[in-house]
């Protein structure tokens, strides 16, 4: 059972009292290894990555009209069943975290569990599309509190030496569960012919049906293969719940609290006694808290009211901002509408959607060597400029190789080149790659904001990150339908090259300094 914060009683033990206590203190459970706690805590992400990819898939199917099983979605619709979990997940990131440091990591993931399911089965079973967007939010509440929460989890846990693999195995686990649930999309559209309806007739594509589809009477479908889609995610969900309380709490959160005793029962549950040192890392835990205890914390007013800490505060929004400007949800959201839109069927573009996950999932993989290689800075300016090069392009192939093929009825005549389709999904796929390998911007966060704001700056940047998800979400098929491929990625292309051009000459660089010189620095720099 979680301790709470209220039920402490020794704030200051001596480097004796603290020798005694992890002597005389047993580990508070059976041993559990770091490897298990990772595939555990890491199910959250996972979560995290399906739940944001499977829409992907289930967006044709949801754009058939009730008597197929379809919502019957318009562009604005679409947009918003999107938006609304990137919503859910602005507040999810801002009250889980602050749940998390009130009743502990272990805690909130659990509880974050059980706001899964519910979030999954509630969409999953929503007979119209007012009822599912509420339950987009609530499961946008868990995605949120997923990334605020796992990460930390992950970070207090771990010893040194495996800190940093263990957290970007996390964000691997992001990727990995949207390759899963593009995949997961691909086999039941594959299994049920793709969104299609069934007419006195016989069956019709959708893509067929839609240019008369007021003149068919449909008798039944296979638009319900959307609910299946989003119901898979409670398997995982179900072994979050399962798997988390079988762990130990943070052993550092205890510790933060002043519960001594328990962070040490916490600690000798996941180490290794020939490996490390369990005194050791308490006496560091309470060298930290008196550190702490002595700095001042500022509030938001406070850091905006003062000169060098507000700069540093616009340039973490402007950076969460520009991470989903780069127009990845465009593509993690929407590929199979785009694909659809150059000439691919509708369950062929599902299908192909898995290419991109698969794109996704080898650029987290570089972006792990790519991040410890180069630069902080570096490694933005190239994911910017590889971005604006590759929607730049996909522009020019919309503008040249698409429009021209267009006819009056928004279909493509049968003489547009073969090769077109095909070239923007492998443009997609680079551009996915570039995003993934060179994403720079979580790791800014941790490092850029000093520590007497880290917590309220850290807070406010990704919620702005999580909004402007929400309105590039809600803002791209309204776009696409009405402005076209070629000014739609025109836009984005050229606030990726703004994005450039503000890594350049604005963003400060931190790898290669501690915090504490970070902080030193940019406070001399901006005062």
């Amino acid at each position: 059972m979680t301790a709470r914060p209220e039920e402490t009683v020794r704030k200051d033990p001596t480097p004796n009292e603290i020798t005694e206590m992890v002597a005389n203190t047993p580990p508070s459970g059976k041993k559990r290894s770091l490897g298990l706690l990772a595939i555990v805590a890491c199910l959250g992400s996972f979560l995290f990555g399906y739940d944001t990819g499977v829409i992907a898939g289930a967006l044709p199917f949801m754009h058939m009209p009730g008597e197929a099983g379809g919502l019957h979605l318009t562009a604005f619709e679409e947009g918003l069943v999107g938006g609304l979990l990137a919503i859910g997940a602005a507040i999810g990131a801002i009250v889980g975290g602050r749940m998390s440091d009130r009743w502990g990591r272990r805690h909130n993931i659990t509880m974050l569990a059980i706001v899964f399911i519910i979030g999954t089965i509630g969409c999953s079973v929503a007979p119209n599309i007012w009822v599912l967007y509420p339950f987009r939010i609530i499961l946008g509440f868990a995605v949120g509190g997923a990334s605020a929460t796992v990460p930390v989890f992950l970070a207090e846990s771990a010893p040194k030496r495996l800190r940093g693999p263990l957290v970007a195995i996390d964000q691997f686990m992001i990727v990995f569960g949207q390759l899963v649930a593009y995949s997961m999309n691909a086999w039941i559209s594959t299994h049920n012919g793709g969104p299609q309806v069934e007419t006195t007739d016989g069956h019709m594509s959708w893509d067929d049906a839609q240019p008369i589809i007021d003149s068919l009477t449909i008798t039944s479908g296979n638009g319900e293969a959307w609910r299946l889609m989003l119901v898979l995610a409670t398997i995982p969900a179900v072994a979050l719940w399962i798997g988390i309380r079988m762990m130990p709490e943070s052993s550092r959160w205890y510790a933060a609290n002043y519960h001594y005793p328990e962070a040490i029962g916490a600690l000798k549950r996941l180490r290794d006694d020939e490996k490390d040192n369990v005194e050791k890392e308490i006496q560091q835990m309470v060298e930290i808290n008196r550190q702490e205890a002595e700095e001042e914390k500022w509030t938001l007013r406070q850091a905006w009211n003062t000169k060098w800490t507000k700069k540093i505060l616009i340039i973490g929004i402007i950076l969460g901002c520009f991470d989903q400007l780069t127009g990845i949800n465009t593509a993690m959201y929407y590929l199979p509408k785009v694909l659809h839109a150059v000439g691919f069927g509708s369950a062929d573009a599902i299908s192909l959607n898995v290419l991109t996950g698969l794109a996704a999932c080898i650029g987290a993989g570089v972006g792990l060597w790519v991040v410890a290689t180069f630069l902080r800075r570096h490694v933005g300016m190239y994911q910017e400029l590889g971005i604006t090069i590759a929607l730049s392009t996909l522009a020019l192939v919309f503008l040249f190789g698409v429009q021209p093929y267009e006819q009056a009825d928004g279909t493509l005549s049968s003489d547009i080149p073969t090769i077109v389709p095909w070239l923007v999904l492998v443009l997609v796929a680079i551009f996915v790659f570039i995003k993934q390998s060179g994403t720079v911007v979580w790791i800014y966060m941790g490092e850029l904001f000093p520590a007497k704001i880290r917590g309220i700056g850290n807070g406010l940047a990704v919620g702005c990150l999580w909004i402007m998800n929400a309105i590039v979400t809600a803002v791209f098929p309204p776009m696409i339908e009405n402005l076209g491929g070629a000014i739609t990625y025109g836009i984005f292309a050229a606030i990726n090259l703004v994005a450039f051009i503000f890594y350049w000459k604005v963003v400060p660089e931190t790898k290669i300094y501690t915090l504490e010189e970070i902080e030193a620095r940019l406070e001399k720099k901006y005062s």
